[in-house]
């Protein structure tokens, strides 16, 4: 591939669709009508290996002989929830109490995306966490890989200990040393 223009520009913009199987998917960018190539190995370098659809996303991208491709994520936030309910598992928790848990490095078991659920092991701990779609979708992935790493915000809830919050690898890194 001959790069047309060498000077990537940051650009911002909504994620259109994603397909961890298909290794790619488009960000729409919100200064201009065409879609821009994701490809599943840029987003792996930032340490997801989905993104939701919906998500707002962040990348330098660069115009090539086959169209503009993102060449580096800078940053993803989760899609806007509008008025989605809170899950139930989480309406009679103090707000403060998920607010104020750490961050912790975790690997996932296994993540099953018909079932709507999976497990992660925290690092130097023996029990599973759950983590459910929802907490997935809101924390802007929309599928995990096992073996995968990530940060997790996990609380004690009504079926024991479950993630609050998942973040990219690196991203919690970076959130712990702000």
């Amino acid at each position: 591939m001959t790069d047309v223009n060498n000077d990537p520009r940051r650009v911002r913009g909504q994620v259109k669709w994603f397909d961890p199987v298909k290794g790619f998917g488009f960000v729409l960018a919100d200064d201009q009508g065409g879609d821009i190539l994701l490809h599943a190995n840029v987003l792996r370098n930032f340490g997801q290996s989905s993104v939701a659809d919906g998500a707002i996303i962040e990348i330098l991208a660069q115009r090539t002989e086959r169209g503009v491709q993102a060449v580096e994520v800078l940053e993803i936030s989760p899609p806007e929830q509008g008025l989605a309910p809170a899950l139930a598992d989480f309406e009679e928790i103090d707000p403060e109490v998920i607010r104020a848990a750490p961050l912790e490095p975790a690997r996932v078991k296994w993540f099953d995306k018909g079932k709507g659920f999976g497990f992660a092991n925290i690092f130097g701990k023996g029990e599973d966490v759950f983590v459910h779609i929802e907490v997935l979708r809101r924390s802007g992935f929309a599928d995990l890989q096992p073996g995968e790493a990530v940060a997790l915000r996990v609380i004690d809830g009504k079926r024991g200990r479950m993630a609050i919050d998942v973040l990219a690898w690196e991203t919690g890194l970076r959130a712990q040393t702000e």
